[in-house]
């Protein structure tokens, strides 16, 4: 015979959810994409010739802590599936004297990472974004060295350093130059 079953799985508070007949599965971390075959992985050991349908049903919100030099720093309840550049927009970025290039977040009182906003607001790269946990810290230190950026730049405008930056990294920040620059006297 054959048998039609349809789960309706929560995940603990531990990241796992009990499958019956098969035990319990740890999902924490797992994105929504892997869901699927990571737990026909699971039914493999013991079911064969079946279909798995996943579905999302309701997500729990999470609370994370702002601090420093935000523009509103506070407590933020948001969803589970933030991510730090998330909760970044959501209590308005920096204040103007905050730092865009030293986002700290931090879990259990460890640096978990450093993240760099210009990555993802001048190169539209989010890849060093990072999942948010429940009790996570997001501290925005004061901004770090500045260097004004003017002429035949394409974006001119006062920039934040983040450690050992040259006149040409300066430019690139910038948008490089423009077609009347005279680049000659560059150093």
């Amino acid at each position: 015979g054959q048998l039609s079953q349809k789960l309706h799985l929560v995940v603990d508070r531990s990241g796992s959810v009990y499958i019956p007949q098969i035990g319990e599965a740890h999902v924490a971390g797992l994105q929504f994409a892997q869901l699927r075959s990571f737990l026909k992985a699971q039914f493999d050991r013991v079911y064969r010739n079946f279909d798995l349908n996943v579905n999302m049903g309701q997500l729990r919100s999470i609370q994370v802590f702002i601090t420093g030099e935000a523009r509103q720093p506070g407590s933020y309840t948001i969803s589970s599936l933030s991510t730090l550049a998330n909760a970044v927009f959501a209590c308005g970025g920096p204040e103007p004297h905050g730092s865009l290039r030293h986002v700290q977040l931090r879990r259990g009182g460890k640096l978990v990472t450093d993240f760099d906003l210009y990555d993802l607001l001048l190169k539209g790269d989010k890849s060093n974004d990072v999942p948010l946990e429940t009790g996570d810290v997001i501290y925005f230190p004061p901004m770090g060295p500045q260097v004004a950026v003017v002429g035949s730049v394409q974006v001119p405008a006062i920039y934040e350093l983040r450690g050992n930056e040259t006149v040409e990294d300066a430019i690139k920040l910038a948008g490089g130059t423009s077609a009347l620059a005279d680049t000659s006297s560059l150093v």
